[in-house]
């Protein structure tokens, strides 16, 4: 057995003290990889569209490529699935290395990554053997050379051992009056490496809270028991005093003005310190769209006044942006649009975007096009940092089967962040509109008031596995040429639950319900009724296809709204996703929903998770259609449905 085996194993000790940064480091390393250059490849959302493996590896020096066993005999199922997703060896196996020293070099690193994977699932008692050409790492000189036959075998042999519980539980110094049990640490729980390390990060962030920047560990003792197979864990923290904010520094910015940087941040001086308030910052900052990164830090120590100093690092992101978009569906057409926008306009990250958008290409030959364009503004910090006001005009034409339309609409409002989760706006709305439909045509000039509530709690906006939305909107109208005044509200609710600690199996349910009240359907531009059916609402059925129809047959819109969608959204690969999902929905020329008339789809989706979100294909039928819908329905966009 290598000295590292007996490190490993504990040689014959019953008790074994580990440093709690030794377990940091072996959670957080990372494996060596061969650099790569200029590839004769091209790739795009990592679909390679052409060129070969033999392309990628010509720029790697004295090429070597091996092929790795790995074994496991007394893991799990799912630990067996972790140590092979955790090693580099295994997952660069198609790529060669840089000659000897770079297969030597990518083993050692697989090594700690291996046992990394053992500490976080609690197996302190592992071994983890590896051999290449049968003859142990250890065993092999620094500049061992592999002359046989290639792919070079690589052998990984790890003895997983018994999973380990947490044992006695003791926190000292400041930490003393608090209950481990709160943070996860509890005689019989998770003794896994990453539970350790978040427990302390939780300690520390509990007396952050009291508005102690300065809380810190200042002793921990982590001792393996291998003759009960328990982790004893022992943490000692200073908390030191009470403190407000000092001054905010900003290091990092350009083009972007320094003095609102610091603005931004909302830490004013002499406030009592809040770690809360800084991830707040940071994240404020960071929705100013104009940096790549943000990153505050305390200091060291209180200044004179004894206030915390803080500092903000900020890297900028190219201010002019553009880009083209596009959706497809059986039932709607081909849909293109195009964007120019500027993140940081006067130095302040002023935006201004102007955008442009066609679609129905090819729904069908007796289909006029679609088109609007829009300009909007929008100026953060105008009464107080988490404030933002914004301003636009945009014109559409558009011709789905309800209604023709033109209109010009001018909007301003101001937006506000209650919270990181809860945000209301307001704004005044004029549009100008000249509208065809069942009943006539019409001209119609409304001004309004669009009033939103938003709670969010999402782990993420692009593709959520935890949390949920939830959105209120009334609407109140005056139509000043007709003289009809009515109100338009609507509520939303989203909810997100991961099925497992991975997050591959992730529940997604919609609900959507809405009314319009004070006025009759024929009062209400056609345009502002409600409808369902399509990719973003009923999917297999038509775009507003769904509701009262005219004697043509064509959709009239309603006064009330119902829909609703669950999804399983089943993670097959990192990046390739499938959605199984059914969607339902009713409208009705009541002012409160019919659910009567209620439609139903159902379908599966495939997913491609890319940095800007998923691609997303979905199909589906409609299960209750009726003569004039559709057989089926295929969308395709960018984005989860909801």
């Amino acid at each position: 057995m290598s000295a590292y085996e007996r490190q490993m194993s504990g040689g014959t000790a019953p008790r074994r003290v580990f440093s709690l940064a030794l377990l940091s480091a072996l959670l957080c390393s990372t494996a060596l990889v061969g650099a790569s250059g200029n590839a004769a490849a091209f790739e795009i959302f990592g679909i390679k569209l052409w060129g070969s493996s033999e392309d990628e590896d010509a720029d790697i020096v004295d090429p070597l490529r091996y092929a790795v066993t790995i074994e496991a005999p007394d893991a799990d199922e799912d630990l067996a699935e972790k140590l092979e997703n955790a090693s580099a060896l295994k997952d660069d196996e198609e790529r060669p290395v840089s000659g000897s020293l770079g297969l030597l070099a990518k083993a050692r690193a697989d090594r700690d990554q291996l046992v990394a994977a053992l500490y976080a699932d609690a197996r302190y008692e592992g071994v983890v053997t590896i051999t290449i050409e049968g003859k142990p790492l250890d065993d092999l000189p620094p500049d061992a050379e592999f002359l046989g036959p290639q792919p070079i075998p690589v052998v990984i042999i790890i003895a997983a051992g018994p999973k380990f519980t947490l044992g006695d539980i003791r926190l000292e110094g400041d930490a003393a009056g608090l209950a481990g049990a709160d943070f996860g640490l509890i005689a019989g729980g998770d003794a896994g490496s990453g539970a350790v390390l978040k427990a302390e990060a939780s300690i520390v962030r509990a007396l952050k809270e009291q508005g102690r920047p300065l809380a810190k560990v200042t002793d921990r003792e982590i001792v393996a028991d291998h003759a009960t197979s328990t982790l004893d864990v022992t943490l000692a923290v200073a908390a030191g005093p009470v403190a407000g904010y000092g001054d905010t520094t900003v290091e990092g910015t350009e083009k972007v003005d320094r003095d609102f940087t610091e603005y931004m941040t909302g830490l004013q001086r002499g406030r009592q310190y809040s770690p809360e308030e800084i991830d707040e910052a940071r994240d404020r900052l960071l929705g100013l769209e104009v940096f790549n990164s943000v990153t505050l830090k305390e200091a060291d120590g209180l200044d004179a006044d004894g206030n915390i100093p803080i500092g903000v690092e900020v890297s900028e992101r190219k201010p002019r942006y553009f880009g083209l978009g596009g959706t497809f569906s059986n039932t709607e057409g081909l849909g293109l649009e195009g964007y120019w926008g500027h993140r940081n306009l006067f130095g302040r990250a002023e935006k201004l975007r102007i955008e442009g958008a066609i679609s129905g290409i090819g729904s069908n030959e007796f289909t006029e096009l679609n088109y609007n364009a829009g300009i909007m503004f929008e100026k953060p910090g105008v009464v107080g940092p988490a404030s933002k006001f914004f301003a636009g005009v945009s014109t559409v034409l558009e011709h789905p089967d309800a209604y023709d339309n033109f209109s010009v609409k001018g909007n301003t409002g101001l937006s506000y962040d209650l919270d990181r989760q809860q945000t209301v706006s307001a704004e005044v709305v004029l549009d100008y509109s000249k509208i065809h439909d069942s009943f006539g045509k019409h001209t119609y000039l409304i001004a309004s008031v669009p009033l939103r509530y938003v709670y969010d709690n999402r782990d993420s906006r692009l593709n959520p596995t935890t949390g949920f939305r939830a959105l209120a909107y009334a609407e109140p109208s005056y139509d000043i040429l007709n003289g009809a005044a009515f109100v338009k509200l609507r509520g939303e609710g989203s909810a997100y639950q991961s099925l497992d600690a991975a997050s591959k199996f992730v529940l997604a349910e919609r609900v959507v319900i809405g009314s319009i009240v004070g006025a009759g359907l024929q009062d209400v531009p056609a345009n502002r009724r409600f409808y369902a059916g399509g990719g973003g609402s009923v999917r297999g059925y038509a775009y507003q296809g769904i509701g009262p129809k005219d004697a043509d047959g064509e959709p009239i819109g309603g006064l009330s709204l119902f829909e609703t969608s669950v999804e399983m959204r089943i993670a097959i690969t990192d990046t390739i996703g499938v959605v199984p999902f059914v969607d339902a929905g009713t409208v009705s020329t009541n002012q409160f929903p019919d659910f009567s008339g209620m439609k139903v789809g159902a379908g599966v989706g495939l997913r491609y998770i890319t940095p800007f979100g998923p691609l997303r294909i979905d199909a589906a039928v409609p299960l209750n259609r009726d003569p004039d819908d559709p057989h089926f329905g295929i969308y395709a966009g960018i984005g989860q449905a909801f």
